[in-house]
């Protein structure tokens, strides 16, 4: 799992200024260079990245479970984690019988 180190630097050794919503409001969107509106740029962002965000309601026990192994950070990471390895054994599990299977049709 990846780990994020964070430094607290002191607003006194801060040298940038602070960001307001008017400068973000001004800000030009780019991809490779070229100025796109900021639906174009989300939507390049997005497939990037491809990962989609949905709702899940999952049970209070399950939340608790992964938060505390995570925590109480990156839990949404070790819940795509545990669901991707159950799909893929699913996946084993299918290939596995197909072989036997086969193996079983020359046997």
């Amino acid at each position: 799992m990846k780990q994020t180190f964070i430094t607290k630097i002191s607003d006194e050794m801060d040298d940038y200024p602070e960001f307001t919503q008017a400068d973000f409001d001004r800000a030009t969107f780019r991809i490779k260079g070229q100025p796109v509106s900021k639906d174009v740029w989300q939507k390049a962002v997005h497939t990037k990245v491809k990962k989609q965000k949905i709702s899940i309601t999952l049970d209070p026990d399950v939340l608790a479970y992964f938060k505390a192994k995570a925590d109480g950070k990156g839990y949404q990471t070790l819940i795509n984690a545990a669901l991707r390895e159950a799909m893929l054994k699913e996946h084993f599990k299918d290939d596995l019988r197909q072989i036997i299977r086969e193996e079983l049709k020359h046997a």
